[in-house]
Order: structure tokens, then C-alpha cells, then sequence
């Protein structure tokens, strides 16, 4: 059973691939095109799923056959990150009830942030594109000098921007990375089951709570506001 919510939740931080947008069949495009320019296989869309969420590099490195060297990797990471920018936009929408949910949560007041092991200029490009009248406080991504998830910094980084306290924050994710992240800030993990990550997998790292749609969201958090 999900632990109740000690603490008033002032603000949600949110995954983005898989949380908050399908963004699958626009990251598969992308390294599939790749592959194929070098004579390397491709993957089908529900084996680029399992993929996704340590960042592009390890994407490409799992794509890639076992015995490419790291510099090979490096190559083809920059090749897809160029070729991904031209293709996202075709290939990425929110998922249903996302955007009222966003809105209710704005109307009541609570603060909304991204943060995301994608590319810190993909997630900037992708929210303002698909979110254009959804104020995020923040939205952070992959970027040099910050880790990625699941070390904790960025998302206690993003607790200041806030100005909430751990404790006062939920962290919305698909991944067991998201609630591993979560658990290590000290924030309320809410694990999203429609994402991208094996379901069994993301239960076993017993998040605070499940939702299997965005809209179950606010009722949780409108216990504790």
C-alpha cells in the first residue's frame, strides 16, 4: 500500500520521455537513421524503449553492437543528436489529459519544474514547443556540471529554484531511476506507469505511490494542500 503524504506539496518535478511526453517514435527515427548510414542494425521501436533513460549516450552505446570502442560511440551520439534535432517535432506529443493536469496544478497554486536526462537543450526546445502556455519554473536536462539522475543534486538544485524543502516536493517519473532519484533528494516519489520502463521493475522500487494516468495526479496532492 502507497505511504500517505506527511508533508504539504508545494511543488511537482517531472520526468519528460515517457512522463510527460511520447517521445518514442521521434528518439527511434533518429538513431535508426543513423545505424542505417554506418551499415549497423537498426532496432524496433519497442527495443529503442528499453533504451531510453540514462541519457543519449548510453542510448547510442546500447544501440550499438558490443564491440564498438568508446569513440565510436562518441561519433555516433553526435550523428544522432544532430539528426534528432531536425526530427523530434515529428515525432513527439504530449500524452492524453497532460496539459489539463499541468493547468489544474498551476490554478492550485503548486509549482511545476522538468527535470530529465535528455539533453538540457532538446528538453528547452521540446517544453516550449509542446507546453508554449504552461509556465514551468525550471527545466533542467543533461547539461556538463550537473549529474544526471539518479545522483540527487539536480533535483535538489531544482528544490531552491522552487523554494520548497524536499519533503514538500513530488517527483513523477517512469523510470526506477526517477524514484531512485527521488528517494535519494528525499522528495515523495509518484511512479507514472504509462512511460517507457518495465512495470514490474519500476513496483520493485516501491514508490511512494502509482498512478497509471497523469489526471490521478492532482487527488493525491490535494489531500496534503
Amino acid at each position: 500500500m502507497a505511504t500517505m503524504i506527511s508533508s504539504v506539496i508545494r511543488a511537482v518535478i517531472f520526468d519528460l520521455d515517457g512522463t510527460l511526453v511520447h517521445s518514442l517514435s521521434g528518439i527511434a527515427q533518429a538513431l535508426n537513421t543513423v545505424l542505417e548510414r554506418h551499415q549497423l542494425p537498426t532496432h524496433s521501436e519497442q527495443t529503442v524503449r528499453t533504451f531510453i533513460g540514462d541519457g543519449i549516450t548510453k542510448l547510442v552505446e546500447r544501440a550499438c553492437p558490443d564491440n564498438y570502442q568508446d569513440e565510436q560511440v562518441t561519433e555516433l551520439t553526435k550523428e544522432v543528436s544532430a539528426e534528432y534535432s531536425t526530427t523530434w517535432q515529428q515525432g513527439t506529443k504530449p500524452y492524453p489529459e497532460v496539459c489539463e493536469t499541468l493547468k489544474n496544478l498551476l490554478n492550485s497554486g503548486t509549482k511545476i519544474a522538468v527535470l530529465s536526462n535528455k539533453p538540457h537543450a532538446f528538453c528547452e526546445a521540446m517544453t516550449d514547443f509542446i507546453f508554449p502556455d504552461i509556465p514551468f519554473t525550471a527545466v533542467i536536462g543533461q547539461h556538463q556540471g550537473m549529474p544526471t539522475k539518479p545522483d540527487p543534486a539536480s533535483a535538489l538544485h531544482l528544490a531552491k529554484t522552487l523554494k520548497a524543502c524536499p519533503e514538500e516536493i513530488a517527483f513523477v517519473g517512469d523510470s526506477t531511476i526517477d524514484i531512485a532519484t527521488a528517494r535519494h533528494a528525499g522528495m515523495v516519489s509518484i511512479a507514472a506507469t504509462w512511460g517507457y520502463h518495465d512495470l514490474d521493475q519500476l513496483i520493485s522500487e516501491r514508490p511512494d505511490h502509482r498512478i497509471d494516468q497523469i489526471s490521478e495526479l492532482p487527488p493525491i496532492l490535494d489531500n496534503n494542500l
